[in-house]
């Protein structure tokens, strides 16, 4: 079977997030979905909301005009100041209408994000997630895309619709009169240097304040996980201080950075609004000289004042928008990581469900740096027939896992291929490989729900008398009926509620319910006593039956009835047979045999 990749059809999920570094409002129209079109009525609504607060100044404007030409005409003021009473409200309403529809897009635009990351994260290599800190995910998905509420529900209508009118306000002004135009705008490169001082480095100070945050998460979950073992070896005020540091900087980088921005800030924002600084000399001048007159005048000074208030609205929401540009970026960072290549439809079913692995060779990589690390698998051929029984062995770091996770598909190679029933499995569909493979570790997650629904988790129309069949057959049922609510009581976050062998006979109770054709046990009995293991091993060996089984294990009793052991060493298979096979070599297998029945016996 041929490894080139371009003969296989690529994940259509996987080319959509090619460009991470789109702009703001490429990142909102694309997790907005079928809420596009909100945002752009929403803006709609927002400029009628502006214009509706800036019109009033218009009129007051042509009050003063009329005032000042001598008419008395009260019915026409009061007509005009109803008129501006309508604007208030239209102000208010339009606003309302524009800001509800923008938030109902943002919800769903922020649902679409944490959706699309979540599934990213089930299509990542099993490597790739385990590199990424559980802390940072977090941070990520819940309270860092949560921050971008307020500024999205307000910065696609406010921000658009108060620079627009910002513009139009001061088009205006020149079309009226150019030189009292530029007397306005005198004093704005003094607030747009400050201003430019205040923004300067701004992309790289969030994200240095957001690393110090990831870190301070980081830490924090390094912490909490880690009490147990902390007290138990007096290493709380070690521990502690490494979190108070982390606390400690990622508060003073927000600090330094408000220090630095307080006296920019302080200028631009008492500067800026000042148009009428420069505009009254020079206006007042050019009107004494008969340059302009009085009506012109008055129009200016009014429409100066509307001017300025949607422009540092605007202004207002930069901040925000750096915030925001940066936590696209991180997402942006996760969404374009590589996918384990598989086709969303099979190139070819498999025949069987034997097992072939080529010259496998893989090295795990980190998962956001992409940092490679020195080479694990160097090599691998091996060929596990359908029915079959087959145990790995060897040293702890021999690579016996990592052979395990690769046919399960959790990674994939970096070079050879994996095959299952003659189909290298890189050309099968996620779906139709998952339905094909169970896979039971030594560190399993149980969900904070029933037992019953844990187990069912396997298949999800199972009874719940299958539930409780499988129970029995994998020697967990006496036990569940021993808890409090039986097969309803609810284990807690991670099952944190049961032991490690309860929570690790329930795990393989939920892979026997997939009823999956591979079996994969990796160390699955790691936290049962001699006991209880012997009763999974045999409750095992009838639920496999007919099944290709694969078992990792060090305690080497328990698989020396295998067909066949591989014993790996160093990332190579170091030697392979039956268990008597193993032993009449003499060789690593003999001297772990020796060691293993040595100290089972003493």
């Amino acid at each position: 079977m041929s490894n080139n990749k371009s003969n296989r059809p690529v994940p259509k999920k996987t080319a959509t997030f090619k460009n991470a570094h789109r702009g703001l409002i490429g990142w909102i129209f694309y997790f907005a979905g079928s809420k596009k079109g909100q945002y752009i009525v929403s803006v709609f609504f927002a400029l009628l909301s502006v214009a509706c607060c800036i019109a009033p100044y218009f009129i007051i404007a042509r009050i003063v005009q009329q005032l000042m030409a001598g008419v008395r005409d009260w019915q026409l003021f009061l007509k005009e100041c109803g008129i501006t009473a309508l604007f208030w409200f239209g102000n208010v309403l339009f606003h309302a209408i524009s800001t509800s529809m923008s938030h109902i897009a943002t919800f769903n635009l922020l649902g679409n994000i944490r959706k699309s990351m979540c599934d990213k994260l089930t299509r990542l290599p099993l490597g790739t997630v385990l590199d990424m800190p559980s802390g940072s995910l977090k941070s990520i998905i819940i309270e860092r895309i949560d921050s971008m509420e307020t500024t999205l529900a307000h910065i696609v209508p406010e921000y658009t619709s108060n620079i627009i009118l910002s513009i139009v306000l001061v088009v205006y002004l020149f079309v009226l009169d150019w030189r009292l135009a530029l007397a306005c705008m005198a004093v704005l490169p003094v607030g747009v240097i400050a201003m430019c001082f205040m923004l300067k480095d701004g992309d790289k100070r969030f994200k240095y304040a957001l690393d110090k945050t990831k870190a301070l998460n980081d830490t924090a979950v390094e912490y909490i996980n880690g009490i147990e073992v902390i007290k138990a070896f007096g290493k709380s005020k070690s521990s502690y201080e490494r979190f108070v540091v982390a606390a400690q900087e990622g508060s003073a980088c927000y600090v330094e950075w408000m220090r630095d921005c307080i006296w920019p800030h302080a200028i631009a924002t008492v500067v800026t609004p000042t148009l009428l600084f420069s505009l009254l000399p020079i206006g007042g001048f050019m009107f004494l000289k008969g340059a302009i007159d009085a009506s012109l005048f008055i129009t200016v000074i009014v429409l100066a004042v509307s001017a300025i208030q949607p422009f540092l609205i605007a202004f207002t929401y930069h901040d925000d928008i750096a915030k925001a540009g940066a936590i696209f970026g991180e997402v942006g960072s996760i969404m374009t990581l590589d996918e384990l290549e598989r086709p969303e439809v099979d190139v070819k079913k498999p025949v069987d469900n034997s097992i072939v692995l080529k010259d496998v060779r893989f090295s795990y990589h980190k998962g956001i740096e992409g940092e490679e690390k020195k080479e694990i698998l160097h090599g691998i051929n091996m060929t596990l027939p359908q029915g079959s029984y087959t145990a790995f062995v060897g040293p702890s770091g021999s690579g016996k896992s990592t052979i395990a996770r690769l046919i399960a598909s959790l990674w994939d190679v970096d070079s050879g291929s994996v095959e299952i029933g003659g189909v290298n499995i890189k050309d099968l569909s996620l779906q139709e490989y998952n339905s094909r493979v169970a896979y039971v570790s030594q560190d399993n997650f149980l969900f904070d729900m029933s037992v019953r629904e844990n187990i069912r988790l396997g298949r999800q129309n199972a009874t719940d008398a299958e539930v409780e069949e499988i129970a029995r057959k994998a020697g967990c049922y006496d036990f569940i009926m021993s808890l409090e609510n039986g097969f309803d009581t609810i284990v807690g976050g991670s099952g944190a509620h049961l032991s490690g062998g309860e929570r690790q006979r329930i795990a393989i109770a939920r892979a026997m319910m997939k009823d999956a054709p591979i079996v994969i046990l990796d160390e699955a009995t790691a936290y049962t006593d001699p006991e209880n293991e012997a009763i999974i091993q045999k409750s095992v060996a009838q639920l496999v039956k007919g099944k290709t089984l694969i078992v990792i294990a060090h305690r080497l009793s328990t698989v020396k009835d295998a067909d066949k052991l591989y014993v790996i060493k160093d990332g190579v298979i170091d030697s392979e047979g039956t268990h008597a096979e193993l032993l009449t070599k003499n060789g690593l297998y003999a001297d772990m045999w020796k060691a293993h029945i040595g100290a089972r016996d003493e």
